[in-house]
């Protein structure tokens, strides 16, 4: 168990380095080159480089270190090694990177639409791993901390579109909007990767062949169901319902078991937006 847990910990870690370098490159080759400013640390770094010539990695690296000591206080320190890890790898990766930008032309709307997917894809990758890229990436963490009905990515939302306000007072309003759409991919992109990974579908059943739907699922589909007590109200009748939590891929596979054995089941299928245990998410926690 312990070394498993250890290879799962390594496992993480390169995802949030291969992540930030997502990000790295991004920032560097796709959105600093048209002076777009998308939000966040980042949003600053490009600022300050284009006013002042100041690199990137220098801006991304000074404005944390506050950002770190509010982090610590509120979310401690195993919260705090991932995002560390994360930071320096962004920084690392704005600074090893050759810039080589991806869109030629300056094109502004190619810069917003691939610097959000790009970017999106690796803020993702480093939120499924528990941290975040330092900056306002770390301060949303913070914030959903109290507010837990919001996702991170909703709040950097909002985070990151005050930083674009700034951006605008710079280089007008035109480079903002594009911004915007970039800023409104990362929170899109980064949340169905999140939600997307944890994902599952529940189903419930009432039939009068209930024992062996459940037997054909377990059988057949490897999964286990769960009677339920149940009484219709309009007849006054007890009944079983089956319970059962499958992977979104396997529901036209149960649904076949069912209407095989039962054409007349009644059949309830719903989203469960996650799905923790054996058979599902493992639960490793530092």
């Amino acid at each position: 168990m312990l070394q498993h847990y250890g290879k799962n910990r390594i496992l993480d870690y390169g995802m949030i380095i291969l992540g930030s370098f997502i990000i790295g490159y991004a920032i560097k080759n796709v959105i600093d080159p048209v002076r777009m400013v998308t939000g966040g640390v980042s949003g600053f770094a490009v600022i300050f480089n284009a006013l002042f010539a100041i690199p990137l990695w220098v801006t991304n690296t000074v404005l944390n270190i506050p950002l770190f000591i509010l982090t610590y206080l509120v979310k401690g320190w195993k919260f705090m090694v991932r995002t560390l890890i994360s930071t320096v790898a962004l920084s690392l990766a704005l600074y090893i990177i050759p810039e080589a930008p991806l869109i030629g032309d300056g094109d502004m709307l190619l810069s917003a639409l691939f610097g959000g997917i790009i970017t999106g894809v690796g803020t993702g990758l480093v939120f499924m791993n528990r941290a975040t890229t330092g900056g306002t990436d770390m301060l949303a963490a913070v914030i959903q901390h109290y507010m837990r009905h919001r996702s991170v990515a909703q709040i950097l939302m909002v985070l990151d579109g005050l930083v674009v306000l700034c951006g605008a007072l710079i280089f007008g309003v035109n480079a903002a909007l594009y911004a915007v759409i970039t800023v409104y991919l990362i929170s899109k992109i980064s949340d169905a990767m999140i939600d997307g990974l944890k994902f599952s579908k529940i189903i419930y059943i009432l039939s009068e062949n209930n024992n062996e739907i459940a037997r054909r699922i377990l059988e057949e589909m490897g999964r286990g169901a769960t009677a339920l007590k149940a009484r219709g109200m309009y007849t006054g009748e007890e009944k079983e319902m089956l319970f059962c939590v499958l992977g979104h891929r396997e529901v036209p596979q149960i649904k076949d078991i069912i209407y095989e054995i039962d054409p007349r089941a009644f059949v309830i299928v719903s989203n469960a937006n996650e799905v923790t245990g054996e058979g599902f998410l493992e639960n490793y926690r530092e």
